[in-house]
């Protein structure tokens, strides 16, 4: 079988991010064009434009970031291409957690004893045995199962209804992980209120409704970081945008 190398240059151009022009750190990607960026970039570019950085199409005249989301297979793609990256990042999310006095999120240490597991795994030749490889998987997966995201970092919040329309929940503080989404959200509020449709509900922050694919930690960095605990997040019927 013939096989050809690719330099690593040459594909930076799909794997970097065209606002800061380093790889892709938490890879974000715009719903409407399919470009991608890194979240904390695409965010700030946002809080003042409508518009892809990339093509300039209009995302959504009000309310562009409901219409990005997180690309979980553009950030595999990217640790797998680049060599230490991955390492790289968790070291920095560590220091950052270290530096300002706080506990290091649970899923920050998983990713990271993760990390250096492949590193090593690579070092001393051990990436042919694709049984344990599979055996690994399968433990994880059994271990995620009986967890229920419990070892996750965990987020506490308060849902208010923000609405005549609908009545409010008889336990309104919750504590789920970091990486629920304001989906999980709105299908918990749904179930309880015995709604038709999840999709009738919209969520707001701040008085700003939140994308579907927004994760808790997301919204806690992007619009609750300096202020204490729970997060308080208001609900709704639909509103249709114009």
């Amino acid at each position: 079988m013939l096989t050809r190398k690719i330099k690593l240059w040459d594909i930076n151009a799909h794997i970097t991010c065209r606002l800061c022009n380093g790889y892709l750190i938490d890879a974000t990607t715009v719903t409407e064009c399919l470009h991608t960026f890194c979240r904390s970039c695409l965010v700030k570019y946002l809080e003042e434009n409508n518009t892809c950085p990339t093509c300039r199409i209009v995302i959504h005249q009000s309310h562009p970031l409901q219409y990005i989301g997180h690309d979980r297979t553009m950030q595999d793609i990217v640790y797998k291409l680049v060599p230490g990256l991955q390492e790289a990042e968790m070291r920095k999310q560590r220091d950052f957690y270290h530096k300002l006095g706080m506990e290091v999120p649970g899923d920050i240490k998983g990713e990271t004893c993760s990390a250096k597991q492949h590193l090593d795994s690579h070092r001393n030749g051990e990436t042919k045995a694709d049984e344990s490889t599979n055996k690994e998987t399968s433990e994880e997966k059994q271990e995620e199962d009986n967890d229920y995201h419990r070892s996750d970092e965990q987020v506490s919040i308060c849902l208010e209804c923000n609405s005549s329309k609908l009545r409010g929940l008889k336990r309104k503080w919750i504590r789920c992980s970091a990486q629920a989404t304001v989906l999980h959200l709105k299908k918990f509020i749904a179930k309880k209120l015995n709604l038709s449709s999840f999709n009738e509900l919209d969520i707001l922050c701040n008085e700003e409704i939140l994308g579907k694919d927004h994760t808790l930690k997301f919204v806690v960095v992007t619009r609750w970081r300096f202020k204490k605990a729970p997060l308080l997040l208001h609900y709704r019927p639909k509103m249709d945008l114009l």
